[in-house]
């Protein structure tokens, strides 16, 4: 005798559908929309930036920098109200030293030349965060290829073995120098001006990256998962840009954006120098702001012609050096989900110090005389 057992009819128990009955319907889940999924990676954000909040303020301040500079080249007479023409209208007559500091109509100053420190700051805003992303992302690609090469292709005794000894050995030559003092060599050599000085750090930039690269590249190669992949025959382009580059960008995204803050001193130090973006120009920078003022202007009397180029410069690299604090957080799989964790449970309120918790006991035969409480006084 036939029983049938399980859902959809199976004959027997021993799982074979009966002739006719309808096969068992698997309930699937929903499909999760689109934004739904941005949703829940902004919440996961914000209780990221929320336990860390180091991470919060950096992000805001790089959000406020680049909307600043996006309103100065779209709209500068939003921000840089005075331009690049500085046509201030005041100071016409002999100015004297209560008529320079910052005031109300101009919270940075004015200079001997009447020039609004404060629309010279802003104006050099996008210049010095295009050299900065610039910079940082050339050497991000060039490094970066050059230390993919060197690392996934490392075979000693083959083409691609030699091929990455040369690539390493390059590297340790430019790495043996100071980056800042072969930049100013370099800067010496093939002339004085901005794009010239934007070439001499890229030309000593690139090492580090390769470094870096090259450095994950060796730690995920061999893992399993990119073996396995070997051993299923997949190509090995693919396994380099499919399973490797995957891994690898978290530590190159993290460097990159503290990069750009580093990038930026440099290039200001060399604008300081004298051999970077001259000043005065329709398209000011802040290093050499600083060394024009610094050359004509007695700090001790001007303070506020280089303290505001200065603290431009302090703010952006802060801002930059905390988002990258909180990219590294952000990124990673077990400190997102420790930083979420903390986030989302708050502590407990804390209980009375110095009374016992008391614990109501039942009235019964085993409560000894008549209180109904322990920890409370007898």
């Amino acid at each position: 005798m036939n029983s049938t057992s399980g859902v959809g009819g199976t004959e027997g128990g021993t799982g074979v559908p009966i002739a006719g009955s309808a096969a068992p319907r698997v309930r699937l889940p929903p499909p999760v929309s689109r934004g739904r999924q941005l949703r829940s990676g902004a919440v996961g954000l914000y209780r990221v930036l929320r336990a860390n909040p180091l991470s919060f303020v950096g992000f805001v301040l790089v959000a406020f920098t680049l909307i600043l500079a996006a309103f100065v080249v779209f709209a500068p007479h939003l921000v840089a109200h005075y331009g690049a023409e500085q046509q201030t209208g005041v100071y016409n007559s002999a100015p004297t030293l209560f008529r320079w500091p910052p005031s109300f109509a101009h919270p940075f100053g004015t200079d001997g030349a009447s020039y609004d420190i404060f629309s010279e700051v802003m104006l050099a805003l996008p210049t010095d965060l295009g050299i900065g992303v610039a910079i940082a992302g050339v050497a991000l690609i060039a490094g970066g290829g050059l230390g993919l090469v060197a690392g996934f292709w490392d075979r000693p005794g083959h083409l691609s073995g030699y091929t990455s000894s040369f690539i390493m050995r390059v590297t340790d030559v430019f790495l043996a120098f100071p980056s800042l003092i072969l930049a100013l060599a370099l800067v010496a050599s093939i002339g004085k001006g901005t794009i010239q000085a934007m070439i001499a750090i890229m030309l000593t930039w690139w090492p580090y990256y390769v470094r870096l690269v090259r450095g994950e590249v060796i730690a995920v190669k061999h893992l399993p998962y990119v073996t396995a992949a070997r051993a299923a025959g997949v190509r090995e382009t693919k396994i380099l840009t499919r399973h490797v580059l995957r891994n690898v960008l978290e530590p190159v995204v993290v460097y990159f954006t503290l990069d750009i803050g580093t990038v930026l001193v440099i290039f200001s130090t060399i604008s300081f120098v004298g051999v970077g973006v001259p000043y005065p120009s329709s398209a000011p920078e802040w290093g050499s702001m600083m060394s024009f003022y610094q050359g004509n202007y007695p700090f001790q009397i001007y303070w506020w012609a280089i303290t505001f180029p200065a603290l431009a410069i302090f703010v952006t690299v802060l801002a930059f050096s905390l988002l990258g604090d909180g990219l590294r957080d952000v990124l990673d799989p077990r400190s997102r989900r420790a930083l979420a964790e903390s986030a989302a449970h708050e502590p407990p309120p804390e209980a009375n110090v110095g009374e016992p918790p008391v614990l109501t006991l039942p009235l019964g035969r085993d409560s000894p005389s008549g209180s109904a409480a322990l920890g409370g006084a007898p």
